[in-house]
């Protein structure tokens, strides 16, 4: 098969498993798509279960480059791109064919952690984690690692949620809650205002305010 036929299979594979399911999609289905005789499938692939793994690396690969582009075409700011990550998954959420996460999804139907689709699925989102720490590590937050792994059970939680309503404006406030998580952990304490801010601090002792107030409690 040339490689751009075998390539269109394993695209037209992608597709179907991401939106109809992997158990659910059926090698002859899969061939029909493709335009490809069984025969030829198998000789590039031993099996459905290859054909399915060939799909994650392709899905894994695109997605997580379109999150990095997305995410570092939209914020220079180490934390504003650590926040961008969930406007990255509302635009993903808002399209027509989004079908929640296919990772998640393999994880679902192959639950043995040894199968190797369930181990393909776990690849991805420890990928996904470790984009998430860099960027912790690059926004100064005192431990990036803890970060990355709040963040990312936002993101998780934000995948199912808008799966499973189908409301894409859960990224909202999963970005709302990874904000104050941010900010607890590069170490801000309450009141102090974000960069270029002004601050809501208490006024020091020996202030003009405070003499005041000392006044008229005397008084």
């Amino acid at each position: 098969m040339p490689a751009s036929r075998c390539e269109h299979l394993v695209e037209s594979a992608a597709e179907l498993f991401y939106r109809d399911g992997f158990n659910a999609t059926g090698i002859d289905k899969i061939l029909r798509d493709a335009g490809v005789a069984k025969m030829t499938l198998y000789r590039h692939f031993c099996s459905k279960d290859d054909l399915i793994l060939a799909a994650l690396r392709r899905k894994d690969e695109r997605f997580r480059n379109w999150l990095v582009r997305t995410v570092e075409g939209s914020a220079n700011d180490p934390r504003q791109r650590l926040l961008a990550v969930f406007d990255a998954l509302e635009q993903w959420f808002s399209a027509p064919d989004f079908h929640g996460c296919m990772f998640i999804n393999a994880a679902a139907e192959f639950g043995d952690l040894a199968d190797p689709v369930h181990a393909a699925a776990a690849e991805h989102k420890r990928l996904v984690r470790n984009y998430l720490e860099t960027l912790a590590v690059a926004a100064g937050a005192k431990k990036p690692r803890q970060l990355a792994q709040q963040i990312n059970l936002l993101v998780d939680g934000a995948v199912v949620t808008a799966h499973v309503s189908g409301d894409p404006s859960v990224a909202k406030t999963a970005r709302a809650a990874a904000e104050v998580l941010i900010e607890a952990a590069l170490g801000r304490v309450e009141g102090e205002a974000p960069s270029g801010g002004s601050s809501l601090m208490k006024p020091p002792r020996g202030s003009a305010q405070t003499r005041e107030s000392a006044l008229r409690q005397k008084s």
